[in-house]
């Protein structure tokens, strides 16, 4: 990516996250990131192609780091705190990111309907880690499903509680607290 499309796409995502997708308009966008209108419409045909561009980069580092530390796992409870320490660091490293995709789940739009299988995407991994830990004996026997949902509703509130509360925490912190939490209360 260029480093005027570069410009324009942290841009959008960060007025994206503060105002809404709705109240962000192609001009703010230009003049925010210091450019004419038809530098973002060289780049992108449309603010959706713009949005697009934002969930394909954000799902695509997300992935990309899970498969990464999948790499070095040997069994389903490595591959689970892998998959908590990501989300924390992705949380307090890409929030805007992770505010616009959040706050685009709702509704029926084609870009909300986006939004729910990138999340989707993303939890049917945790639970097909939950259901490899639950096949080799190491957590306990449940609803796999759930137990994800669970994982990641649990992870992503109280991180995102934290740092609205402006409290001063490390990755390695949170992630002390949720091994020490979510995955004794899972494990055999």
């Amino acid at each position: 990516m260029n480093s005027t499309k570069r410009r324009i796409f942290k841009t959008a995502i960060k007025l994206f996250a503060e105002k809404g997708y709705e109240n962000t308009g192609i001009e703010e966008i230009t003049a925010v990131a210091g450019f004419a209108k038809g530098a973002l419409y060289y780049h992108f045909d449309t603010k959706e192609d713009l949005f697009d561009l934002l969930l394909e980069e954000g799902t695509k580092l997300l992935n990309n780091s899970i498969e990464i530390k999948f790499k070095k796992c040997n069994n389903a409870l490595d591959k689970l705190k892998a998959i908590l320490m990501i989300e924390i660091k992705t949380i307090i490293n890409y929030e805007d990111f992770i505010t616009v995709v959040i706050n685009n789940t709702l509704g029926e739009t084609s870009r909300t309907k986006k939004c729910k299988i990138a999340l989707n995407n993303y939890v049917e991994t945790i639970e097909n880690v939950i259901q490899e830990g639950i096949d080799e004996g190491i957590f306990y026997k449940g609803n796999p499903e759930a137990i994800a949902c669970g994982i990641f509703g649990v992870t992503f509130s109280s991180l995102l509680y934290r740092l609205k509360k402006e409290r001063k925490v490390t990755a390695e912190q949170i992630y002390k607290g949720y091994i020490e939490t979510i995955v004794r209360g899972i494990t055999n």
